[in-house]
């Protein structure tokens, strides 16, 4: 087995977090019962903000970053796992508290991973990754919670573009859903509609601050962007309707009121994709597997190689990414 192999490492320099490639061996993995080979990762805003160092998120160091990974059992002194079994895991705090995945090999508890669904390889598992995971699990609050009805109302996605959003159009319109998009970038439009979007609305007109109650639009939506925005989507959404937020790449302010709660009945829903049960993840995956259309999720997808992380975050955090991006961590 490999004596040594490429982590991408954040370091704490000078008082701040600071990315760079280096060289581990498997004495330096955390003493976890799997051991796994990574095959691919993917990159997530999370993943932007902690290589670029424009965001704190690991929370001791060296940490080696990447939230998500899909890889082959190499050995196991768990017995729910053997040697060849194929997995994926998304999030428990991988490259926050816990080593994550942007390397070759990663040691991890057996209660993270999940068995790779018969309908992805492992290249599309992590074309879906956490972003889509995660619009699966915004659909599956919704629907739960009984405010959207297929082919009734509009049901707004912001940040439509990215890979929350592009997830979640698919999602919904495979299940007969009135998507409405929320793009800042006009360029993406034919992209959003080919997923199933009806219309497109520009985010500025979101971005702006809002009366506390406006124009009744959406029986429902899907939120990544948080602050002004969500405040905004709560505002519009009609009596009885509900909005799962799930991001915060506009800010974590909520400049709101409580009047679309108190006077509209509106459901503010949180979605956790870190921390989610096993049940609550067995389920995502089976709606993914179940209603994504695999020609769009080759359409929003690019294979990047795991070198040009660096430039890669700063895209992404810089909001010019569509879709998503696997990273080749072999590569």
């Amino acid at each position: 087995m490999t004596e040594t192999f490429r982590a991408m490492m954040i370091d704490t320099v000078d008082g701040r977090p600071q990315a760079a490639f280096r060289e581990i061996s498997m004495a330096d993995l955390p003493d976890h019962d799997v051991l796994i080979e990574i095959a691919y990762s993917t990159l997530n805003y999370k993943d932007g903000l902690a290589i670029s160092g424009k965001g704190r998120i690991a929370r001791r160091t060296p940490m080696v970053a990447g939230v998500d990974l899909a890889g082959t059992v190499v050995s196991s002194r768990s017995p729910e796992w053997n040697s060849g079994d194929r997995v994926v895991l998304n999030g428990w705090g991988l490259s926050e508290t816990e080593w994550g995945a942007f390397t070759r090999f990663q040691r991890v508890k057996p209660e993270w991973l999940i068995p790779l669904p018969a309908a992805f390889s492992m290249q599309q598992a992590m074309a879906i990754g956490t972003a889509g995971y995660t619009a699966a699990l915004c659909v599956d609050a919704l629907e739960t919670w009984g405010t959207i009805t297929p082919g009734e109302g509009e049901i707004l996605v912001t940040g439509a573009a990215g890979g929350v959003g592009s997830v979640a159009i698919s999602l919904l319109a495979a299940r007969g859903y009135r998507v409405i998009a929320s793009t800042g970038r006009p360029d993406t439009e034919e992209y959003l509609t080919s997923l199933g979007a009806i219309g497109i609305i520009d985010r500025a007109t979101l971005a702006e601050k809002g009366g506390p109650l406006q124009k009744e639009h959406w029986t429902g939506g899907i939120d990544s962007v948080g602050s002004t925005t969500l405040a905004n989507a709560l505002a519009q959404t009609v009596r009885g309707g509900a909005i799962a937020a799930c991001g915060l790449a506009g800010g974590a302010d909520l400049p709101g009121t409580v009047m679309p709660h108190i006077l509209r009945a509106v459901t503010l829903i949180g979605v956790d994709s870190v921390y989610a049960t096993r049940t609550q993840r067995l389920a995502a995956w089976e709606r993914l597997s179940r209603d994504l259309d695999p020609a769009h999720l080759d359409s929003m997808t690019t294979v990047a190689p795991m070198s040009d992380l660096p430039e890669l975050a700063e895209t992404i955090v810089a909001g010019r990414i569509r879709g998503r991006v696997v990273i080749d961590v072999n590569a």
